[in-house]
């Protein structure tokens, strides 16, 4: 494998935003090493403080000739990633497809808070809290029109028919409506099958299943 790339992640079992961009890389078809931190440890911010200026998971580092370059955030990586391998296409070719993508990918990384306080991601286990559910309502029904949209504009089985950087964008969100019992209409069914059948994403469940660190963040 290249010792080139370097994507560092915080547990597979808990961290989404790590997700994002491993399963861009791996789509790219580009060779990285892994250097996972457990989240929420004493040492958690050091350790990710010696990779990434902001403290935080994920980063990339790149070893190139003419020194590191480090890439933090989710979205950042990604875009990274499409550049380094324009032939991936992480974007869709069509220019106002592609803008589509990048819209709501926007909207993904910076939205639905809801979401995020009240369903927080946790390979490990469902849960059932209806109350949680409720709070969400209104972001749970967004995101399902949004995929949705995309799957009826270009027919599947991702949202831009071939895999893009959206997915990877709301492959969490996926994985936090299995986790929380979300609903799901049957488009929805349909593309989180397909989220979950990339080899990717099945790789990171198993190496979440091998994780020793676990975190109840319910009780937060």
């Amino acid at each position: 494998m290249s010792a080139d790339l370097t994507l560092i992640l915080g547990s597979k079992t808990y961290s989404s935003w790590s997700l994002r961009p491993y399963l861009a890389l791996r789509h790219a078809g580009l060779a990285f090493e892994e250097v996972v931190i457990p989240l929420r440890q004493a040492d958690s911010k050091a350790r990710m403080l010696a990779h990434s200026p902001a403290g935080k998971v994920p980063a990339l580092i790149h070893s190139t000739a003419g020194g590191d370059v480090t890439v933090w955030d989710s979205l950042a990586i990604c875009e990274y990633a499409a550049e380094l391998a324009p032939e991936a296409r992480l974007w869709p070719q069509d220019r106002a497809a592609r803008a589509h993508a990048r819209s709501i990918s926007a909207e993904m990384h910076a939205g639905f808070m809801d979401v995020r306080r009240n369903l927080f991601m946790d390979l490990g286990r469902t849960i059932d809290r209806p109350e949680r559910l409720a709070k969400a309502a209104g972001d749970i029904t967004r995101i399902q029109a949004i995929w949705t949209d995309c799957l009826d504009r270009h027919g599947g089985p991702f949202l831009f028919g071939a895999f893009t950087i959206a997915d990877a964008m709301y492959a969490p969100v996926v994985t936090r409506f299995q986790t929380w019992k979300v609903p799901l209409t049957e488009t929805s069914q349909a593309y989180a099958a397909a989220i979950e059948g990339l080899p990717a994403m099945k790789d990171w469940r198993a190496d979440a299943a091998r994780e020793t660190v676990v975190l109840d963040m319910l009780l937060d």
